[in-house]
């Protein structure tokens, strides 16, 4: 029986749900954690560091959540401060200059809402990681991995392909948010959901995802034959992509999001 949209937002939410740092570890051979955006704190609720597969070098930024309340008040909860957002642009320009693929991993309901986030420049944080990953040089494969949501997950996804996981769910904001926005009524949420179209069948329909990666279940088996198909995927498509001129790889991913956006327009 396929599952409404719904049961997939609290899936996705579950706190159990495995984190970044657990595909990280599975899928790459190495990773060594970077820190920091040279100008105020190594925020943690965004990860970055290089990674290898076989001979192949990546640089990955990913958002992470935590299992436990000690590790959530670490991670923000996955909500990431605009020093996390300048920190992934450090490293991004750095995979440019060394000509390292880029992997992101998108799991967040939002970037953080707080004062110090805003007095800090949280929006032009964000735009400036959009901005500066649409003419990056190098490949960017977006995967998201659970609750994709807002400003927040966009920042760290404009690939030149995103996969999403059967389970995740990627959207312009909660449906908490659209249902109270909207019909000014949040107790709609899961007519919202349907609505919304976050599912990963939604968006592979419409053309906002590239590929849907399955799952299988919720056990370790499962989990590893989760992260096989996205090792799997990784290779086969950055291996397509290094093929193209940066030229190609630029305009190719401008041409990706300039459809979607042409898109929302319509409807």
């Amino acid at each position: 029986m396929s599952l409404t949209a719904w049961e997939k937002v609290e899936i996705a939410r579950n706190p159990k749900r495995k984190t970044a740092i657990q595909y990280i570890e599975n899928i790459f051979d190495e990773f060594i954690e970077l820190h920091g955006d040279r100008s105020f704190k190594d925020d943690k609720s965004i990860v970055c560091g290089l990674a290898k597969i076989d001979n192949q070098n990546y640089t990955i930024i990913a958002q992470q959540k935590g299992r436990t309340t000690k590790e959530n008040i670490e991670r923000n909860f996955g909500m990431p401060n605009p020093e996390s957002y300048r920190k992934a642009i450090r490293f991004m320009k750095q995979a440019e200059k060394f000509k390292r693929p880029i992997i992101t991993f998108v799991d967040t309901k939002g970037a953080y809402p707080g004062i110090g986030a805003e007095e800090r420049g949280q929006g032009e944080a964000i735009a400036k990681s959009m901005f500066e990953m649409a003419k990056l040089k190098v490949p960017i494969i977006a995967i998201v991995i659970g609750e994709g949501s807002s400003g927040g997950a966009l920042a760290i996804s404009v690939g030149n392909k995103i996969f999403m996981l059967e389970n995740a769910i990627y959207s312009i904001l909660s449906p908490e948010g659209y249902s109270s926005i909207l019909w000014k009524d949040s107790s709609r949420v899961k007519e919202a959901a349907e609505k919304m179209k976050l599912t990963a069948k939604d968006l592979y329909d419409l053309k906002v995802i590239d590929k849907i990666i399955k799952e299988p279940s919720d056990t370790e088996d499962g989990f590893n034959k989760i992260c096989k198909n996205i090792k799997k995927e990784i290779v086969k498509t950055i291996s397509e992509l290094q093929d193209k001129l940066d030229s190609e790889i630029i305009e190719e991913r401008y041409q990706k999001f300039r459809k979607m956006g042409e898109f929302v327009n319509l409807k």
